[in-house]
């Protein structure tokens, strides 16, 4: 009786692993080819944004090296200028070096702000690519662990709605660093003029 048990055990099929049950089915092994190439994709977009969000930090500290570098070698150039020249003369011209350095101060400041919201786009479209990523992972690995017992329209429908119906969790903010850091160099522009005055003028 127990050797008839055991051949019984014996001759009953045994469950294949769940990758080689998807490696039988066409409909299994296509999906999984897809997700991961898909995953590839995702990692390697998420790859160039961070290039990308790399150059345009690099840029934004060039800009602050410009607008602190020009003013402070006009500022040296007006103070040595103001010594040989007569102060009537030069307090009467000094709205050209202070329009010369509004107009500078401006661009600089606008250059900034733009980069500034480039870099948080940037960083807003590598969180939706993490997400994604994390999505697509998840999937990944039911369908691995699963095998034949994971249902592709219900599943695949899952992730679909999981995309689509994604909602960023958007904070509402009266004041960004942006915002600061704009403020600030604006205030450096003024008081860049207000010194410029009392060059040429004192």
């Amino acid at each position: 009786m127990a050797d008839e048990t055991a051949n019984q055990a014996i001759m009953e099929p045994k469950i294949a692993h769940p990758l080689h049950q998807i490696a039988s089915t066409p409909s299994h092994k296509l999906l999984l080819k897809q997700w991961l190439k898909e995953e590839e994709l995702i990692l390697n977009r998420l790859s160039l944004k961070e290039t990308q969000i790399d150059s345009v930090r690099k840029e934004i500290t060039t800009l602050f090296i410009f607008f602190f570098l020009f003013h402070s070698i006009s500022l040296i150039l007006l103070f040595n200028s103001s010594s040989t020249d007569r102060h009537a003369l030069a307090c009467r011209r000094s709205w050209i070096p202070s329009l010369c350095s509004l107009c500078f101060s401006l661009g600089i400041i606008w250059a900034i702000r733009y980069k500034t919201d480039m870099e948080g786009h940037l960083e807003k479209l590598m969180e939706r690519e993490k997400e994604d990523r994390k999505l697509l992972g998840k999937c990944i690995e039911e369908l691995k662990k699963k095998g034949l017992e994971f249902d592709l329209l219900k599943e695949v429908d899952a992730l679909r709605r999981a995309k689509s119906m994604r909602v960023e969790a958007k904070v509402v903010k009266k004041w960004s660093a942006r915002d600061f850091v704009t403020l600030f160099f604006f205030a450096v522009s003024c008081f860049v003029l207000a010194i410029t005055r009392v060059i040429l003028c004192n």
